[in-house]
């Protein structure tokens, strides 16, 4: 590793992909999709093997990520809704550190899920393209079937009013919000550029979090007939019943069953096309920060707020505490730190203190819950702990580098994988004898775990 002295402030973007699993996305190894432009961010970054969310829903998942601090149930970043402002009104969230320090901070997009949520904390008013609502946000709607356009009366849900749950529109990468967001973002850094103080960039991307539309050149990169589908279509062995699967594609049209081979298909197919849109917009925008020459003093991370499943145990969507749910993309490029892989664990409430130690940053060290992984890309085989922590609906998991234990303390459910064997999670082990003690130094964790950061039900 090349050590090189800290500069005295580094520029920061972050890119914020919704729901992304990290099972999906080529540099972790999948062929099948394609992302060259993520590939090649990764191939000069550092990829985490071992990085999870801390509650697999996108409004408490972004809360706790700007708070650095852990959902607890049933009082603080619990669901979709959360809101900092209404669940932790005096936390200092992360672009309000940065902004108090001296940077000009800017968030495109969706980064803090709710747009209004902590909104002065940034430099600048948050930016969204229509954030007033879905039927106003094309001018042009009718040339082609958008899912958003309710008064179109085709294939609409009649009880949600959403359109389909995927779109094929031969349309330019513009059409779609995120093609907005990649334009202000690129338009921002080059008025940053002419700034003469540090700046924060924060880029949210919606995709590929449903509905699965992307332009038609996108959905032509595959054979959907050629798609690999997920071996494991069926519910695990002795999964307890407070896993459940999502309900979120339900509120979209012409949807079927997840048995469904055809549906299945088409999902996967617009999750693929999505993820290969955005890809191409992160790459307009990492190309843009070369010929700017911001590059070598620019911290990049791209991450995802949460996992999702695409037909494993017959899941589509996210909202429980499997791995395929949990489990997130982080890829952080740190000019002159590690490249390449690590298993070193890692959530989502470590990126604040980290953040704050790369810009040389005082902590609000009584507010942070997670730990700096300083260490980790400064040598990438440290290990700066041992599990993490997820939750989710009354559920608490913890997994480390073995094994993914959970238990829901109100129904006295429990689940156990062993990674080492069983790496798609097809069979809980919790009553075998084999894995008693490993269960109950799992739970006794947890209950360490919730007792330290005041976590448990009140």
């Amino acid at each position: 590793m090349q050590i090189v002295p800290f500069p005295s402030h580094y520029q920061l973007i972050c890119n914020n992909f919704d729901f992304s699993s990290f099972s999906l996305i080529s540099c972790y190894g999948v062929e099948a999709i394609h992302t060259p432009h993520i590939d090649r961010f990764a191939s000069q970054s550092l990829v985490f093997e071992h990085a999870y969310c801390n509650i697999p829903v996108s409004g408490a998942s972004r809360a706790s990520l700007f708070t650095g601090m852990y959902p607890k149930f049933p009082h603080r970043f619990v669901n979709y809704t959360s809101r900092i402002g209404h669940d932790a009104p005096d936390a200092i969230v992360l672009s309000q550190w940065f902004t108090s320090h001296g940077y000009h901070t800017i968030s495109n997009g969706k980064v803090i899920h709710h747009v209004e949520d902590k909104a002065g904390t940034w430099s600048e008013a948050p930016w969204r393209l229509h954030p007033k609502g879905y039927d106003v946000y094309w001018a042009e709607y009718n040339k082609w079937e958008l899912w958003l356009n309710s008064e179109s009366g085709r294939h609409i849900n009649p009880k949600t009013m959403r359109g389909p749950f995927a779109e094929i529109a031969d349309v330019a990468d513009t059409a779609y919000d995120d093609g907005h967001v990649m334009q202000k973002t690129i338009a921002d850094l080059r008025r940053l550029k002419s700034l003469n103080t540090p700046f924060f960039l924060a880029c949210g991307f919606w995709k590929p979090h449903l509905p699965f539309c992307a332009p038609k050149k996108y959905w032509d990169l595959y054979d959907r007939d050629r798609i690999p589908m997920a071996r494991n279509r069926y519910r695990s062995k002795g999964l307890p019943s407070a896993v459940k699967n999502s309900n979120e594609i339900n509120a979209y049209a012409r949807v079927a069953a997840p048995t469904d081979e055809a549906f299945l298909r088409e999902v996967k197919h617009g999750y693929y096309a999505c993820v290969s849109y955005v890809d191409a917009l992160f790459g307009r925008v990492m190309d843009e920060l070369t010929v700017l020459g911001l590059a070598d003093n620019t911290i990049v991370i791209l991450l995802g707020d949460h996992g999702w499943n695409l037909g494993e145990h017959g899941f589509v969507g996210k909202h429980n505490l499997m791995d395929n749910s949990t489990r997130i993309p982080l890829i952080v490029h740190v000019p002159g730190m590690e490249q390449g892989k690590t298993a070193s664990m890692v959530e989502l409430v470590d990126l604040y203190p980290t953040l704050c130690d790369l810009c040389h940053l005082p902590k609000p060290s009584a507010q942070l819950e997670g730990k700096s992984f300083l260490p980790v890309l400064r040598n990438k085989s440290t290990e700066i702990k041992q599990h993490v922590f997820v939750q989710w609906e009354g559920g608490d998991n913890l997994v480390d580098s073995q094994y993914s234990y959970a238990e829901w303390p109100k129904s006295g459910q429990q689940m156990l994988f062993d990674h080492r064997v069983d790496a798609s999670e097809n069979r809980n082990v919790v009553g075998d004898t084999l894995y008693l003690k490993v269960a109950d130094e799992a739970a006794k964790k947890i209950r360490q775990q919730k007792k330290k950061y005041r976590l448990e039900a009140e």
